[in-house]
């Protein structure tokens, strides 16, 4: 909004657009609504008396009908969609939530796998998306290979940002930017080639003592390219293999197990230096991540074997 009004000189109409009918989103969280709704307010955008801009129902219930030219969005993070209900004897309980919805590509209880089905949805035809998701969404086996499959296909998923750990309050969460634009239906996949910047690998962020700052995104900034982003240049290489920034092409992709996207090949320093070795805890959040990754994986194998026999 501030950047609309200070670089541009808008009409009234367009300034009345802006204000009212160009932002939107949801949050389920009672408290953090009011947050998001307040901070809006105070940017001047919408009405303390209007209709409410964010909403606050579950937003993977249905396709709400409505479609974005830009979404940017950090879906929250855990594995599992559950809903709480009071039993018989008064006590609380959790049950496993699965979504069912026809414009879904498949059906999963992972909850960032749901939201990147959903985005795909509300997204408009030439629409851009922005996406922070943990690593599981990259390799995951199942539904999520499924699902990868199908954005490679249905849109252009040109970038990756790989962000460091340190900078979640939650110690040794993994996450990624996901860069794509929605295309129209096609014969033959809209991604030719994914650019993957690593700003995780030898990088050590904390939130207190050296939070991530704008800098530090500048090199990433430059070598994506906002301007043009079909000239890009590698600054990896084999004479160069420090650098950040690497191409690979759709066949590539589709060749490694699973369409596996969690791509690296930076050598970590850090496990080279036994002085200086990950935190104890982010090494365990590390094995418990792959440990339920592959448990996940093990259960939508046996998912579909029990359907298989139902049928036979």
């Amino acid at each position: 909004y501030d950047f609309l009004t200070s670089h541009h000189r808008l009409d009234r109409d367009q300034s009345r657009f802006l204000k009212n009918k160009t932002f939107g989103g949801n949050e389920i969280v009672a408290g953090t609504r009011r947050l998001a709704l307040m901070n809006m307010f105070l940017h001047n955008i919408g009405e303390i008396d209007g209709e409410p801009m964010i909403s606050n129902s579950d937003a993977l219930i249905a396709d709400p009908g409505y479609r974005y030219d830009y979404i940017l969005t950090n879906p929250p993070f855990g594995k599992k969609s559950s809903m709480t209900f009071t039993n018989e004897e008064g006590e609380q309980e959790k049950e496993e939530l699965t979504y069912n919805r026809q414009d879904f590509w498949t059906t999963t209880s992972n909850k960032q796998l749901n939201f990147l089905q959903h985005i795909h949805t509300i997204l408009k035809t030439g629409g851009q998306a922005a996406v922070v998701l943990p690593d599981n969404v990259l390799f995951e086996g199942g539904a999520g290979e499924t699902i990868r499959k199908k954005l490679l296909e249905t849109t252009d998923l040109h970038t990756i940002l790989r962000l460091p750990t340190g900078i979640f309050y939650a110690n040794g969460v993994k996450a990624n930017v996901l860069f794509f634009e929605a295309k129209p239906a096609s014969k033959e996949p809209w991604t030719k080639e994914v650019w993957i910047y690593d700003y995780r690998t030898n990088v050590h962020h904390t939130l207190k003592k050296n939070p991530m700052k704008y800098s530090d995104l500048e090199d990433f900034i430059r070598c994506y390219n906002p301007e043009n982003r079909f000239n890009r240049k590698d600054t990896w290489s084999e004479e160069s293999p420090e650098g950040r920034f690497r191409k690979f092409s759709y066949d590539e992709i589709i060749a490694r197990d699973k369409t596996n996207l969690d791509i690296f090949w930076l050598k970590d320093k850090s496990l080279a230096d036994l002085d200086n070795l990950p935190d104890p805890d982010i090494l365990a959040n590390e094995i418990i991540e792959n440990m339920e990754a592959s448990l996940a994986s093990f259960k939508e194998i046996m998912a579909t074997i029990n359907g298989e026999s139902e049928e036979n």
